[in-house]
């Protein structure tokens, strides 16, 4: 990762690669652009954002794919176990639609 990168990617505030100064993460950057399909310009207006961030976190997600798997991974556990640590009320089934 060049120091451009670096100075734009952080892991100070939360748990995973974030853009520096905000609270947007690396993986959701990703998501929105190459998941959703979003336009990075967009991207970067919606969250207050330099194009160049947006496109930083890209580069970070592709350059680290161990990382970002590992992150992805993490987030999923914490999702299920927090999903049953819920208490519900008797006969309640979460995943029923």
């Amino acid at each position: 990762m060049s120091e451009g990168d670096s100075r734009r990617i952080a892991r100070d505030l939360i748990s995973e690669p974030h853009v520096r100064g905000r609270r947007i993460s690396v993986r959701q950057v990703y998501a929105l652009v190459e998941e959703r399909g979003e336009d990075p310009e967009a991207v970067a207006d919606r969250y207050d954002l330099d194009v160049a961030d947006v496109y930083h976190a890209l580069a970070y997600y592709h350059d680290h794919p161990r990382e970002m798997r590992e992150v992805t991974e993490e987030r999923d556990d914490a999702m299920e176990h927090f999903r049953e640590s819920i208490d519900r009320p008797e006969g309640v089934d979460p995943d029923a639609a």
